[in-house]
């Protein structure tokens, strides 16, 4: 009897690593088609990827060749990380995992979003361009958590530049590429991508001042930093913000979560 009452509650709540499977696949869609709605995404290129549950060693990808606005859950690709495909209908395209098999790896990063968001990228092409996170209310929150790689090392072509970039990378989870454009990093889709939306917002707002011609006005740089605490303690709004997405999908995408 005592064993029986010692015995761990077992949580009825918790979904199977099936279901977190499936989860994760309808969430990392999400992400692709939302950012394609954004107009974050550039042709067929650049890539979206998330650890795959319960195998670190595995990882969710969008294929090559596919708009993100038309990638469904059973499109995604399942790589290891040699990119290697292990599971799916779909091809790898060579350069994505050169950057996002190193990061993952290397830095253990489970979720690593990769784009050439116009705003962004334009701040990667000028002279030390940077994001001010002391100028804007939503560029805050990024304040201490940005990297600037101002080398560029050409097309990702070798793990040899994968692992250039990851080591730039260090401990941040936002990092500039020089003359090529952004890679966000998460723990979690729902949160890098929030970082990722935000981001672009504040570097369209960045531009906008600064094609004025104006002095940008900052605040001190302990403001900025308490800004970028007290909104990175309100993730709720990241799951809010996510959540919204993929109702509006719903209701203007039929079919986009479909296992097909």
């Amino acid at each position: 009897m005592n064993a029986l009452m010692n015995a761990p509650t077992p949580n009825l709540h918790r979904p199977s690593l099936d279901q977190q499977v499936l989860q994760t696949r309808i969430d990392l869609t999400a992400a692709l088609r939302s950012a394609a709605r954004m107009g974050l995404n550039e042709g067929v290129c650049n890539h979206f990827s998330v650890e795959m549950p319960g195998n670190p060693d595995l990882f969710l990808l969008n294929p090559q060749g596919l708009h993100w606005s038309e990638i469904t859950p059973n499109d995604l690709i399942v790589v290891n990380a040699a990119g290697e495909v292990v599971e799916g209908r779909h091809n790898a395209e060579p350069t994505a995992f050169f950057i996002h098999s190193r990061v993952h790896v290397g830095a253990r990063r489970k979720v690593v979003l990769h784009t050439h968001m116009p705003y962004a990228t334009a701040l990667t092409i000028c002279e030390s361009g940077r994001l001010d996170t002391t100028a804007n209310q939503n560029a805050m929150r990024y304040h201490g958590r940005i990297i600037y790689d101002d080398v560029y090392g050409g097309v990702a072509l070798s793990k040899e530049e994968g692992d250039r970039m990851t080591a730039a990378l260090g401990s941040a989870d936002i990092m500039f590429m020089s003359n090529h454009g952004v890679m966000v990093c998460g723990e979690r889709i729902d949160y890098a991508f929030d970082d990722l939306y935000y981001l672009e917002r504040s570097c369209l707002v960045q531009v906008l001042a600064e094609s004025t011609g104006r002095k940008l006005k900052r605040v001190p740089e302990a403001v900025a930093a308490e800004a970028a605490r007290c909104i990175s303690s309100e993730r709720q709004q990241s799951e809010l913000h996510f959540a919204a997405l993929k109702r509006l999908l719903d209701r203007d995408e039929a079919g986009w979560s479909a296992l097909r």
